[in-house]
C-alpha cells in the first residue's frame, strides 16, 4: 500500500514507523526539516519538506497513485484542507484526518470525511482508567463509543454461562482465551476461572458491565 502522511509530529511519526514496519510504501510531508529528521536513518520511506496542502508537493509525493492519505499536523484547518484535497481532487481511496476539536470532527464526519479526534479518545480513555480500572480497554472504535475490553474472569463467575454477561446491543462476549487457546463462545458456554474474555461494549454500558461482574456500583 502506498501511504502519504502529512505532519511528522508525535502521531505522524508513529504512523509512519508503524506503516513502514508493516511493509507499506510511506511518504511523509512536513514543513519542518527537524521533524522529518526525527524518523532517523532506519526509516526507509520518502521524506518531503513542504506544505501538506500544496498540490505541487502532493504530486511530488505521488498522491495520484496513493492508496491512503493521513493528515496528522498540529492544525485542524490544515488537516481538513489536505484531507479534502486528497479525497475530492485526487480521489485517494482511504483518507483520515486527525482533529483536535471534537466539534469539528462531528461536522466533517457528517460530510463523509473520516476523522480521528485525539481529544475525545484521550478523554474517554482517562474516564475508563479512573472509573473502571478492572476493565482493560484493548482498542476503541469510532470516537470511543465502542471499546474492546480485556477481562480476567472473576472467581465468583466461574460456572456461569456467557449469556449472563451479554446485553443485546450493549455488551457482547467476542472471544474466550482458555489454556492459551482462543475460541468464540456460545451463549451457553460456561465460564471458567482463569478465562480471559474479550468483550465488545458500548462506552455508556461500562457501569452496567461493572454491575454484572460484581465490580461496579451494583456489586
Amino acid at each position: 500500500m502506498k501511504v502519504i502522511v502529512i505532519g511528522c509530529g508525535r502521531v505522524g511519526e508513529q504512523v509512519c514507523l508503524l506503516m513502514e514496519q508493516d511493509g507499506h510504501d510511506v511518504t511523509v510531508i512536513d514543513s519542518d526539516a527537524s521533524a522529518l529528521a526525527r524518523l532517523g536513518s532506519k526509516f526507509k520511506g520518502h521524506k518531503i519538506k513542504g506544505v501538506g496542502f500544496d498540490q505541487k508537493v502532493l504530486l511530488e509525493a505521488g498522491i495520484e497513485t496513493a492508496d491512503a492519505f493521513v493528515s496528522t499536523s498540529s492544525s485542524d484547518n490544515v488537516n481538513i484542507v489536505a484531507a479534502r484535497i486528497a479525497r475530492n481532487i485526487f480521489r485517494v481511496p482511504r483518507v483520515v484526518a486527525r482533529l483536535y476539536d471534537p466539534r469539528q470532527a462531528e461536522i466533517y464526519q457528517r460530510l463523509g470525511l473520516l476523522t480521528i479526534s485525539s481529544t475525545n479518545l484521550g478523554a474517554e480513555r482517562i474516564r475508563q482508567l479512573i472509573t473502571h480500572e478492572e476493565l482493560e480497554p484493548v482498542i476503541s472504535f469510532g470516537k470511543g463509543e465502542v471499546s474492546l475490553i480485556r477481562l480476567e474472569v472473576p472467581a465468583h463467575l466461574a460456572g456461569h454461562a456467557v449469556k449472563h454477561l451479554v446485553v443485546p446491543g450493549e455488551i457482547i462476549v467476542v472471544s474466550i482465551v482458555r489454556n492459551g487457546e482462543a475460541f468464540i463462545p456460545m451463549l451457553g458456554t460456561e465460564l471458567q476461572a482463569d478465562d480471559t474474555l474479550h468483550m465488545a461494549i458500548m462506552a455508556s454500558s461500562l457501569y452496567r458491565l461493572g454491575e454484572l461482574l460484581g465490580i461496579g456500583g451494583g456489586g
